[in-house]
């Protein structure tokens, strides 16, 4: 094992070798969740047309400038125009067309007077219509051609994950297809003799294995694939050959939990130690100490995670999922950070980066543990309440009431 590392130098170790996954092309519904490889532009303008951003009527600007409670202003209502319709009446002076919200606005109205600004709204409508209110300003609730984005304009950027917003963008402007990159592949594998099954009944010395549903569950939410969920014992010749499962099945990540510190059975130090592929090292942190990382010679990455599920969830947003999102050649590859106030005191390891799961408060901004339990990185239970790390320097001894802490939001 070599030196002990800062938590920033072992994940540039990770980054260096991260290569970007290939490209494909997709359709953009069938797109979600990916990351643009190349910009989507757009097909067409948005909006598409001149529309009309309320129900009302479509009027000339300058027959209304002049109306009020006092002066209302009659006009003549020669066209009916729901939303959907291509027509576009001719509007001389005097004249209005009733007009729906979206409808195409006619080429000779200006403005739009709502039916609230009239005397009989949408009552008795379609013959004349008595303006109690000259519009505020030239141009009033209407939507121009163009005016969010032009044909060719950048709807989504290179780098950027298609969510549901994005997607719904992308097809407002007549995207067909994306370029986007591949998902990454990915093998979870357990390692421990005392693990059971998830629902399998418990007995002494025996414990469920909750690593490799948390892991799921994250690899998932990275957007990336899982490949292969597998739990094997404390033998050097298991973890070989479920590498060579999980290389057979493409995986492009290979994230090991267990079997990665100094005991006497570690079977993930045992497969891999002293073969130059992967390389093991402490880590200035808390919990998470223990890391192996390395790359097979076919380019698989692989992580070998300490086994105690809290160390496995830090250990999994601080190195792991960077790398898939980097995979995917996402711009923004790191949790959103804020700084939150402590209503609560905590013991800090010395010398090592603290991770707790913590609880926050959005609306006081305010952070305290997730359990009472303290930092123990075996205390599962305490994740469930959990939406957040919150990170201290090694540097602080203690964190008090009032201090200032660096918060990694997560659910």
């Amino acid at each position: 094992m070599s030196g002990r590392r800062t938590v920033e130098e072992q994940l540039a170790r990770v980054l260096a070798a991260v290569r970007i996954l290939p490209p494909e092309t997709r359709p953009v519904r069938a797109a979600a969740g990916r990351t643009l490889a190349a910009p989507a532009a757009a097909a067409h303008d948005i909006p598409l047309f001149d529309n009309s951003a309320m129900d009302g009527f479509a009027v000339r600007g300058a027959d209304v400038a002049a109306a009020s409670e006092e002066n209302p202003i009659t006009l003549r209502v020669v066209a009916d125009l729901p939303a959907g319709v291509s027509l576009d009446p001719p509007l001389g002076p005097g004249d209005a067309a009733r007009i729906m919200t979206g409808s195409p606005t006619p080429a000779d109205a200006d403005v739009i007077v709502p039916f609230e600004d009239t005397e009989g709204g949408l009552a008795d409508s379609l013959g004349e219509v008595r303006v109690l209110r000259a519009p505020a300003k030239p141009g009033v609730f209407v939507r121009r051609r163009g005016a969010d984005l032009r044909a060719g304009d950048e709807v989504v950027r290179a780098g950027e994950r298609l969510g549901a917003f994005q997607v719904a963008a992308a097809v407002a402007a007549g995207v067909a297809d994306v370029t986007v990159t591949r998902a990454p592949r990915v093998a979870v594998v357990s390692t421990g003799s005392e693990l059971l099954a998830p629902g399998e009944a418990v007995t002494r010395g025996r414990i469920p294995d909750s690593n490799g549903p948390l892991l799921e569950q994250l690899v998932a939410d990275a957007d990336a694939e899982v490949v292969l969920v597998a739990r094997v014992t404390d033998d050097a010749d298991a973890v070989r050959s479920v590498t060579a499962e999980a290389v057979a099945l493409g995986a492009d990540v290979i994230v090991f939990t267990g079997g990665v510190s100094a005991g006497a059975y570690e079977p993930v130090r045992g497969a891999f130690d002293g073969q130059g592929e992967v390389e093991f090292a402490s880590v200035a942190m808390q919990p998470g100490k223990p890391q192996a990382f390395g790359v097979l010679n076919g380019g698989t990455l692989v992580f070998g995670l300490p086994g105690n599920p809290v160390s496995v969830a830090v250990s999994f947003e601080v190195f792991v999922r960077p790398a898939l999102l980097a995979l995917q050649g996402r711009t923004e590859i790191q949790r959103p950070r804020a700084a939150f106030t402590a209503d609560a005191a905590w013991t800090t390891p010395p010398g090592r980066r603290q991770y707790l799961p913590a609880v926050v408060d959005l609306a006081a901004r305010t952070v305290r543990p997730a359990t009472a339990g303290g930092s123990g990185s075996h205390l599962a239970g305490g994740l469930a309440r959990a939406h957040a790390f919150a990170i201290v320097p090694a540097e602080v001894e203690a964190v008090a009431v009032g201090d200032a802490i660096d918060v990694m939001l997560v659910g």
